[in-house]
């Protein structure tokens, strides 16, 4: 009794053309053996074969769900956990590196009660067997676009943000009524005793600044005076 399922690993393969760079790739992909060796009432023993398809494993982890309630007894060349019906089964020290086109091997002693159906899918390293191999890119494009969008959007918002309730009447808030992005009492909490303005927006572009601070009767306060004015 055997049945053989194609692993479809989540790989990084093909030509994905970017801007400016061309993305190196890898691939992956798996196979798997589960044969029942033999059977006696209550009991059986199993071989799992593991075939790699792909780029080179360090490393493996194979997962699968019994459909029947059995469990495993007894595994070597490899180490296993089981939860209820859910298996994994990972490598040992000496059979964790499979080259592309290698396979590796694993057999188990385990118990079952009814019947012992065949598990009718595997997943490797976290992916579930398809029994084909995918691409994805492995690196990010090295180069950004060479230039700025052309155009800035053509209206502002109609109306203002409201504050989200329950924030101080000093807190600084993104636009859209956002969560805070500059508690008073935080800010004030870094600078000390520090008494200029609290607070600073710097432009991405060409890194250059320019101080706000809070706005009260007699103009816009210093630290010390936000202090007295947010209380």
């Amino acid at each position: 009794m055997a049945i053989v399922a194609s692993a479809g690993l989540v790989t990084a393969g093909g030509a994905l053309a970017a801007i400016g760079a061309q993305a190196q790739a890898a691939t992956a992909g798996c196979s798997v053996s589960y044969t029942v060796s033999s059977q006696w009432p209550g009991g059986f023993g199993a071989n799992v074969t593991i075939t790699n398809l792909g780029s080179s494993l360090s490393s493996w982890t194979l997962t699968w769900s019994f459909g029947a309630g059995q469990s495993i007894t007894q595994l070597w060349n490899g180490t296993y956990t089981q939860s209820g019906s859910n298996v994994s089964v990972t490598n040992v020290s000496y059979n964790g590196s499979i080259p592309s086109g290698g396979n590796t091997s694993f057999g188990f002693n385990g118990s079952w009660n009814g019947s012992n159906p065949v598990p009718s899918s595997f997943s490797l390293n976290g992916v579930a067997c398809t029994g084909g191999v995918t691409t994805s890119p492995s690196s990010s494009p090295s180069n950004s676009p060479s230039s700025s969008p052309s155009s800035s959007p053509s209206a502002s918002p109609s109306s203002s943000p409201t504050q989200p309730a329950g924030q101080g009447p000093c807190d600084i808030f993104a636009a859209g009524g956002t969560p805070c992005v500059a508690a008073h009492s935080t800010t004030r909490a870094l600078y000390a005793a520090y008494n200029g303005p609290l607070y600073q927006v710097r432009r991405s572009s060409d890194n250059s600044t320019r101080d706000i601070g809070v706005v009260s009767a007699g103009g816009v306060a210093n630290a010390a005076a936000q202090d007295s004015f947010c209380s």
